[in-house]
Parts: structure tokens; sequence; C-alpha cells
């Protein structure tokens, strides 16, 4: 887009020159301070076109950048993923709601100053803030459908732009132009605007209440057995947990009070135990279906948490398995399809050892077994995800075929979604499983049949689940972010 700071067509706020700064802290407030002037100012001209006062000229303010310039090669512990960029040049990344982001955007410019010994600039970048972001937060503003407004809304104010809204840069299909800074960050701040609204839309609740570690499922039960949890660590006061926030944004610190709750369930209800530091855990019941576990991840990814770790239902492939059996992913056979233009099929997606271990041990510690005996109840394998949830009502000479060659131990609709869109976003993934039915062994999902199941076994395996995330949040964060899931030519932030 061109630079309208210089249009005289333009109303623009007044903004002082970039600013260059050595102090993490000091960076992120005038991050703050420029963020607010422009949302400040986008809100107010927009209140005042809404009431009647139609602008005669184009209102335009522009989201705060951050930018570094380095002439070496950063000497930096080679263990590290993160913190640094990959070659001497010049490195930027537009920015939204810093308020939000704060500890993540301190953690990764305190880096950036300490292995490359330059300071950071701050300012305004050339990217026109959309409206529809800058009144997000004020609950007395809506901006209009085309038509109903007394204007033409694109005539005086930048909207949402598709064509500078994609994954490019995680994708690794960017191509930066001519003499452009190249990315500092995988997300842009107008994709990052694109995730936070999408993510109070789908899941009903502010993304401010995202914690860093998310646990995904696929059935209510697991949301209630997540509450009565949640409610138990209200009860101890040194659990270090202090609130629980429910769907459509209820939150309680009183282990006793009501949740309010709303009338209609969002298509993907989130459920958050909460820390002040943003390190407890969330849960998300994403339902059924490759397509909503990519909904969820793309947007979640945009909060940069540490792990995510799918603890849903499977089939049971082998005749060797039981009813409430775990199954440990440690490969995928992705037969989802929703990724295959992001991710080719072809791509390997790892097992994270961190992930696994953290898995394994807390299956161990919650059904006291361990060594050779915990393979009673657990098995580690490939697990394959389809998308169609009647497979087994096609031909079986092809999908069994498949999953034979495979060596597949499982099966559901979810688990590859989530892991491969972790690979693709540098978010840290695992799988966790229980056995609820076994298609190829006479041995369905039919009422009544998985009840003393369900009763017997959601609460241990979502106490797994917790367990694994509370090892993980305990492990250092330089630890959690493999370089596994780091390429050639990476950003130098998370």
């Amino acid at each position: 887009m061109t630079n309208s700071r210089t249009a005289p067509q333009s109303l623009t706020p007044d903004v002082s020159a970039p600013e260059a700064f050595d102090d993490a802290g000091a960076a992120v407030d005038r991050l703050v301070t420029l963020y607010e002037q422009a949302v400040t100012f986008l809100r107010d001209e927009f209140t005042d076109a809404i009431s009647g006062k139609v602008p005669g000229r184009r209102i335009r303010a522009f989201y705060p950048e951050i930018r570094i310039t380095t002439a070496s090669h950063a000497q930096v512990d080679s263990r590290l993923s993160f913190g640094h960029v990959a070659a001497p040049g010049i490195y930027a990344t537009t920015v939204t709601r810093p308020d939000l982001f704060r500890d993540y955007l301190e953690q990764q410019i305190g880096l950036l100053l300490r292995n490359h010994k330059v300071p950071v600039v701050i300012g305004q970048s050339t990217t026109p803030m959309p409206v529809h972001f800058a009144v997000a937060g004020d609950e007395a503003l809506t901006v209009p459908h085309q038509g109903a407004a007394p204007f033409t809304l694109r005539d005086h104010f930048d909207v949402p732009d598709l064509a500078t809204t994609n994954d490019d840069i995680v994708n690794g299909t960017h191509i930066p132009e001519t003499n452009a800074a190249l990315p500092l960050a995988p997300f842009t701040a107008q994709r990052i605007d694109y995730s936070l609204a999408r993510l109070s839309h789908y899941t009903a609740t502010d993304p401010g209440h995202f914690q860093n570690h998310v646990l995904f499922t696929n059935y209510q039960f697991y949301v209630e057995e997540f509450e009565t949890f949640a409610r138990a660590m209200l009860s101890d006061p040194d659990s270090g947990y202090d609130s629980f926030v429910a769907t459509g944004n209820s939150e309680i610190t009183d282990p006793m009070s009501d949740i309010a709750r709303p009338a209609k369930l969002p298509q993907m209800p989130a459920y958050h135990l909460k820390r002040p530091d943003r390190s407890g855990i969330t849960l998300v019941n994403i339902g059924v279906g490759p397509s909503n576990a990519k909904t969820a991840t793309d947007h979640i990814a945009v909060l940069r948490p540490h792990a995510w770790v799918m603890v849903g239902h499977c089939a049971g492939l082998r005749n060797s398995q039981s009813l409430g059996d775990f199954v440990l992913a440690h490969a995928y056979l992705r037969e989802d399809g929703v990724l295959d233009a992001d991710l080719p099929a072809w791509v390997p997606v790892p097992a994270l050892a961190e992930i696994q271990i953290a898995l394994e041990q807390a299956v161990a510690a919650e059904t006291r077994l361990e060594g050779y005996d915990l393979k009673r109840v657990m098995r580690t394998g490939t697990v394959a995800s389809f998308d169609n949830r009647n497979w087994e009502l096609r031909d079986q000479s092809g999908p069994v075929q498949r999953l034979s060659q495979s060596r597949a131990i499982a099966l559901d609709m979810e688990s590859a979604t989530i892991a491969a869109n972790g690979y693709r976003f540098r978010v840290p993934y695992g799988t966790l499983l229980c056995v609820s039915d076994k298609p190829l062994h006479g041995e369905l999902k039919l009422p009544g049949m998985a009840s003393d199941f369900y009763k017997t076994q959601v609460a241990r395996h979502l106490m797994i689940g917790i367990r694994a995330m509370e090892a993980l949040r305990d492990m250092p964060l330089e630890r959690i972010h493999s370089r596994k899931l780091r390429s050639f030519d990476e950003t130098a932030f998370l």
C-alpha cells in the first residue's frame, strides 16, 4: 500500500519520529503509546462519522513497528532456536495489541538486544490499521454492514485487506519486496488482529483469557471435569491458579460461585484456568472434524502458546487394545486433507521429546504404573486422522490396507491436524488419546456401550493432560521450543 502519511487527502494522527531503545520494557511502553494513539484517533473519527459528521477526506492511522538493523552475525548459544536474526540486515514487524502481548514482546525484544548488542527502533509503520480492528475493543461501537452507514466506509476508512493478511511468513513462502525489511516475527499485525477477532467469535471468550498451555478435546465430558478440577484448584491457596473463565467471559475466583451460562454455546467453547503470568491451562472443545481443528489452531497460534496437546477419543485399531487404553502418538498419518495446501502431506511431523516425556510421565503418575507395566494401558505409535467420520462404512480394502502399512494403532479426525499445525506454526504439540471403540473388531461406539468407560476414564485422561501441562510449565522456555520446529531462515521472534 502507498504510504499515505504524506498524502494531503488523508487525515492522520500526529506521531513523533521513530525512537531507538536499548531497554525492552521502555520499547514496549512506546509500542503501547503508539498503538493507543492510533486506536483512539480512529475510534474518535469513526464515532463522529457514524453520528453524521462525515469526514471530507480519508481517515487513516498506522500500526506501530519494531525494527532492528544489524551489520554482523550474532554470536549466540547454538542451542537456542529463537531470539536472533539469521543474518545481517534490516528486520521489522508490525505490532498490534502490545498490552495483550507485553510479556511476549518484552521477552523477544530483550533477546534481540542481548544477542545483537544494537538498539531496536520503535516507530510508526506504513501499514494502515483497519477501522474494524481499532473499534473491536469498544462494546459501544460496531462497524455497520455495507450500505447501513450514512457514508461509504471504504471511501473514508481502511478495512481488512485479505491480500496482505496471510500465512506467507510461517509457511515459508514470503518473498520480501525489493529493499523492504525482512520479517522479524511470524505474524504481521493485521494477521494477528484477524485471528483475535475470530477467536472471540468461535470460542466466545476474550483472547486475553487464553493461557500458554492449551488442551484440545472433542467431547463435552472433558469440559465438565475441567470445571470440577478448576474449582478444586481455586479452593487451594497454594495451587497458583487465581481464576476460572468459562465461555461467555464469565469469570470466578471463588470456587463456590455460580458461572453465568450462555444461552447458546459457540462453535468451539473455551475455558481458562488462569495464573497471573498466563502459565495456566486453557481447554478448547473443538468438537469433531479436522476443519474445526484447523480453525482453532490457525487462530490460537497468534497468541504464541508454549504448548498444545490433543486429549480426545479415538478408535483403537489393534485387537490387543481395550476400551480405555491410552495412545501416545509418535507419528501421524495425515488423511485429513485440510492442511495440504499449507503444509504438504510429504512433510514429516516429528514427535517432540519434551512433550512425549511429559505425557508418558503423566500417564505413569496417574495410573501408578511404570516401565514395562505401563504397556498394559498405553501404547505408543502412529495415529491416523481421517476426514470421514464413517470411514468404516467404505470398502475396507483401501483404508484398512493403508492403516496396516502405516502401522497405525489408532484413528481419529483431529490429532494429525493439530500436530501438523503445531509444526507449521512452531508451537510445541503432542497427542494423548483414549480408545473409546474398536470398529475393526466389532466394538462400535453405540449408546450404552461406552457409559462405564466415560465414567471411569474421562477424569483420569484429563488429569494426565493437566499433569503434563504443569510439567511443561516448569520447563525452561528455550528447552520446550525445540529446534526441530525451526527452518533454515527463521524469524527471530517465536
